[in-house]
């Protein structure tokens, strides 16, 4: 089994054990808002993202740490209890795919399904909005846009909704358009 494979399976199981807690206790927004919280302090420092990746850190010192992260950022008590299991078990490591699975089981309990769209440019929110009417309208529930830019594309979009991509970027198309002057020759 892969290394990725393994974190996702336990991801799984994590994000069940909260999914089902803030279900039951009806703090499903709650429990969304301190992942948009914890995901964009991984991000934004480099500390924490080192320290629930490296082996140094004794299993007390980062249950320590997110204890007190939890209390600073004043999340939920699903959200902080799983972070205290999953230091004591050394499992931070996880929280990316975490933060991933428990996304899509509140999305999936709404109705709602996440399209990726990668844009050559950032999109406007009437724009973000037309796009995920004229979505819900093909898949039939609701669309909730997760936007990226990628200049590379130099116009259009790519658009991934569950096992579905639609590409309708300028270099897909000069891509296609190389390979068939390459069938020519």
């Amino acid at each position: 089994m892969s290394e990725a494979a393994i974190s996702t399976g336990i991801a799984q199981r994590y994000a069940t054990a909260v999914f089902e807690l803030a279900r039951d206790g009806n703090k499903l927004t709650a429990v969304e808002q301190d992942l948009d919280a914890l995901e964009a302090a991984l991000a934004e420092s480099a500390d924490l993202a080192a320290m629930i990746h490296s082996p140094v850190y004794s299993r007390e010192s980062q249950a320590a740490a997110m204890a007190a992260l939890a209390a600073k950022m004043k999340l939920t008590s699903e959200v902080t209890g799983a972070l205290g299991v999953m230091a004591g078990k050394r499992r931070l490591f996880v929280l990316p795919q975490l933060f991933a699975a428990l996304r899509a089981r509140i999305a999936d309990e709404r109705g709602e399904v996440t399209a990726d769209v990668t844009a050559a440019k950032t999109m406007t929110k009437a724009q973000q909005d037309k796009l995920a009417k004229a979505l819900t309208a093909s898949v039939g529930k609701d669309v909730k846009i997760n936007l990226a830019v990628d200049e590379s594309l130099i116009g259009g979009l790519v658009v991934k909704v569950g096992s579905k991509m639609i590409d309708s970027s300028i270099r897909s198309r000069l891509n296609a358009l190389q390979n068939s002057m390459k069938e020519v020759e």
